[in-house]
């Protein structure tokens, strides 16, 4: 699985925001969906609140494309 480092410059970010920050989805919109449909693990769990706010040190698993992004 590729690793990501993404670094914020805030408290926090919400998932969604988060894979569109990312490059991970294209709109909003796909990213709403992903999540909804619980393809996305939020520091080894399956994550379905696209408002979760994600901090330093968190990890977002988007399985299908191999991928997991870490926050710095």
């Amino acid at each position: 699985m590729k690793q990501e480092e993404i670094k914020i410059h805030t408290e926090y970010i919400k998932l969604d925001s988060l894979l569109k920050f990312a490059g991970a989805v294209e709109t909003g919109g796909i990213g709403k969906e992903i999540i909804a449909e619980g393809r996305i693990k939020v520091n080894g769990e399956v994550c379905l609140m696209r408002g979760k706010k994600l901090r330093k040190g968190d990890r977002v698993q988007i399985d299908e494309i191999g991928t997991e992004l870490v926050i710095i």
